[in-house]
């Protein structure tokens, strides 16, 4: 059963799978972020949009005994999911259920806040990045990591099927009111908010068919093409081409597949 109001791409066990393979890909430009942020024990984090807890899970540890982290979502079942990874590593997290809006967080009580994926699905990231700022203590930190250009989502060879659907979820996340680029406009924003940016780096990911990287837009692929066809961008011919392409490149020698260009921006109040 789909949960109503919750994340774009779903919460179901398919999803929550996606994610894990997302989140092996990408562990390890997380933990540099946070290094690079001295994000250490004691501290308290805030993962903001936590989903089912993979980064949680991760700083709770850096967190220590004596420090916490805030883990908010709006999804009920990825709540539930990282109490139960809270409570089976005893790990000393706060799982929030709220939509960003209706979220409350106290004055000066952050020492650091992580958000991966989080900003391109809101309609209005500056007003939860305020949110966010006036809970960080001085000194406290941002770590993000959002789209600089989804459309460098590309393969090659170019498969005109999978192309087409490609740009169709493209089209898709144009067509919401959120900004699936976000990652651009940070910087500015959060200096507007009169933080320091310490750090930017793109991050890319090149997606070859024997790597591990391949299954993270082999997953989206399955996940996501038949919620566009749903959306009327795409038809089932259309999504069963595309997805019979994803395997013909798989065997195809040389094939190459990049991936979105994502950044980080870490920033300090």
């Amino acid at each position: 059963m789909k949960e109503k109001n919750a994340y774009i791409l779903g919460t179901d066990a398919q999803e929550l799978h996606r994610l894990g393979v997302q989140h092996q890909i990408w562990a390890e430009e997380a933990q540099r972020g946070w290094q690079l942020a001295n994000f250490r024990a004691g501290q308290t984090l805030l993962d903001l949009g936590s989903g089912p807890g993979f980064c949680t899970k991760e700083m709770a540890y850096l967190a220590g005994e004596e420090g916490r982290v805030i883990g908010v979502d709006k999804s009920e079942a990825y709540i539930e999911h990282l109490k139960h990874i809270s409570k089976l590593y005893h790990l000393n997290i706060t799982p929030l259920l709220a939509d960003f809006n209706e979220m409350h967080l106290e004055p000066n009580s952050l020492d650091g806040m992580y958000c991966r994926w989080a900003m391109a699905w809101l309609p209005n990231p500056k007003e939860i990045l305020k949110k966010v700022f006036d809970a960080l203590k001085p000194g406290g930190r941002m770590v993000i990591h959002e789209y600089y250009d989804w459309s460098t989502h590309q393969t090659e060879p170019e498969m005109p099927g999978l192309k087409k659907a490609i740009e169709a979820a493209l089209r898709s996340f144009k067509d919401s009111p959120a900004e699936i680029d976000i990652g651009r406009e940070l910087p500015t924003t959060l200096s507007n908010m009169g933080m320091k940016i310490n750090n930017l780096r793109l991050m890319s990911k090149l997606a070859t068919p024997d790597n591990v990287t391949w299954q993270w837009p082999k997953t989206f692929y399955h996940s996501y093409f038949p919620r566009v066809k749903d959306m009327g961008l795409l038809t089932e011919e259309d999504v069963q081409l595309a997805l019979q392409e994803v395997g013909m490149l798989e065997n195809t020698p040389g094939a190459t597949l990049c991936c979105p260009i994502m950044i980080e921006v870490i920033a300090e109040k």
